[in-house]
């Protein structure tokens, strides 16, 4: 019989986990009980009923090995009968997502830090998803905190390590462990929902892509999907192969971390198509042949193509973004004549709404697109959208983009981020924008005047909670913002992000270059918050 110990340990955390779980640097999570105590807080804050499963897996970064074998282990000690784990330890977020879902899960562990670098001395994370498939929403995660306050010990059953690099299921006393391919069900998924034959023939046509993995958990994803299913040349991935360090790169889809992609976009004789994902498999950068898409101009053209795709060819119940994200796809749904919902940064709102069949797509501006498919946003999938758009338009990215804002008008649209900065200076800088609401309407900067600012705040239409805080928007009379927020995603310091928006419905009068055309807008907003003199950051960290 399994023996199950309960080993003595005490209160841990010293901040509340988020909707994207617990994010610390691996040497933080390494020493005894710190791993154990934070998934006891989780086992502690559901209700585990009889013959339940857990999946769980990650994105592959180092220590998530380690991590699996305690889950395991900790996972039988609390009452699951059954564990489903990736092979080698890996499930994409998406996959995750799926996984819970199609298998009826009781929930999911993911171990990932998303976008952030792995290694040694880099980050590690470890979040809880529900039943739905989604990241725990805020009633879970403020249970988690309150039992880190409060735990005085956890239950750890005594068993060898699973193999998790052999395919099968392997039964011990009374509970079982199976370990699937991790990538099967999630491709069957994706080539159910989009046109594989009609991508197929693009490629057939001599159509040229790549693809950067970024030497993250979408490798082995891309490899199955793109050349196995879809029939592209091998050499149309790069970085595919996962590493525990991630290559020792960032792998953050953007223009700034991925480099290596967007030099082969921009060099002569470029791919057709261009695109990565980040760390986890949740975020998608797209490319054309020397052309950048903007995330909120990517959710706005796939809402207005959706159907293209035989997923979505009886069209959408709505769409959402999240209030930093461009108003680009506000214009489509009022086209289409159906709800578009402004929500704060975090997929839970979405997959509420998505639970009570509001909407169909949603967006956040970084990098994250998603459907009803899933519970998280999907890079690979919104890859596979604009493909099949693609395939179906018969037009290049560049020229269906410019269509789209021939129709459309155009959402000129920049983030600037400052990253890894004194997290008391970044306050600051949100407490002196909020000091000048009384003083900030009706003064004029140039050719804009601002209409009115304040902090974005949100009644969730499906269970009535209430966010506060969401980010400081300054509101111009001419349709423009800037918007002031805090990044929760970084670990150490803090993220200080600046999205600047000018709609301008005639394209010729705006310069192709969108750091061009909002220059006046930068400027105005590092004058409004003082930005470089209260945390003398000379230029942003990354500019998209």
């Amino acid at each position: 019989m399994t023996e199950i110990f309960t080993v003595k340990t005490q209160a841990f955390l010293d901040q509340k986990p988020g909707t994207s779980g617990l994010r610390k640097k691996v040497k933080v999570f390494q020493p005894p009980h710190y791993l154990e105590n934070f998934v006891q807080s989780i086992f502690d804050s559901v209700t585990i009923p009889p013959n339940s499963t857990l999946t769980l897996g990650g994105d592959g970064r180092f220590y998530n090995r380690v991590a699996i074998q305690v889950i395991i282990k900790m996972a039988v000690a609390n009452g699951f009968t059954k564990v489903i784990v990736g092979q080698g330890g890996i499930l994409s977020t998406p996959a995750a997502s799926h996984i819970i879902r199609k298998y009826q899960t009781l929930g999911g562990i993911i171990l990932s830090a998303s976008h952030n670098p792995a290694g040694p001395d880099e980050d590690f994370g470890i979040k809880y998803n529900t039943a739905n498939g989604g990241p725990a929403p805020e009633k879970i995660t403020e249970a988690i905190f309150a039992k880190s306050k409060t735990i005085s010990d956890y239950k750890v059953a005594d068993f060898s390590d699973v193999n998790i690099d052999q395919l099968g299921e392997t039964n011990f006393d009374g509970f079982s462990v199976q370990v699937i391919d991790p990538v099967a069900d999630y491709a069957d998924l994706m080539m159910s929902m989009f046109d594989f034959n009609a991508i197929k023939a693009l490629f057939e046509t001599g159509f040229s892509m790549k693809f950067d993995a970024m030497h993250a958990v979408t490798g082995p994803y891309a490899k199955e999907i793109f050349v196995n299913r879809l029939t592209a040349p091998e050499n149309s991935l790069m970085n595919c192969e996962v590493s525990e360090t991630f290559g020792g790169g960032h792998p953050d889809p953007n223009l700034t971390y991925a480099h290596e992609l967007v030099e082969q976009l921009y060099q002569a004789n470029a791919p057709d198509f261009g695109a990565a994902s980040d760390g986890d498999g949740d975020r998608n950068m797209i490319l054309g042949n020397h052309f950048f898409v903007t995330p909120s101009d990517s959710l706005a053209i796939i809402a207005a193509n959706a159907k293209l795709i035989p997923a979505y060819q009886q069209g959408l119940a709505g769409v959402a973004r999240s209030m930093p994200t461009s108003g680009a796809v506000d214009r489509v749904a009022k086209k289409l004549n159906i709800p578009c919902y402004e929500t704060p940064t975090g997929w839970k709102f979405f997959g509420n709404l998505m639970d009570a069949d509001k909407v169909t797509l949603c967006g956040e501006e970084s990098f994250g697109t998603g459907s009803n498919h899933v519970r998280e946003k999907d890079g690979l999938w919104a890859v596979l959208c604009w493909l099949n758009i693609i395939a179906a338009k018969k037009m290049s990215t560049e020229a269906i983009v410019k269509a789209h804002w021939a129709e459309y008008g155009r959402n000129v649209y920049s983030r600037h981020d400052y990253e890894a900065i004194p997290t008391e200076a970044a306050s600051g800088v949100l407490q002196h924008i909020k000091a000048q609401f009384d003083s900030l309407p009706n003064q004029t900067f140039g050719k804009y005047t601002v209409k009115t600012c304040d902090d974005f705040s949100y009644t969730d239409p499906i269970d009535g909670s209430i966010s506060t805080g969401q980010g400081i928007r300054i509101l111009f009379a001419c349709g423009s913002r800037i918007v002031f927020r805090l990044s929760g995603t970084g670990t150490e310091g803090a993220t200080l992000r600046i999205y600047l928006e000018a709609y301008e419905p005639d394209v010729s009068k705006h310069h192709l270059d969108a750091q061009v055309a909002l220059a006046e807008m930068i400027e105005i907003a590092l004058k409004i918050s003082q930005l470089k003199q209260r945390t003398g950051c000379d230029k942003p960290t990354v500019i998209t």
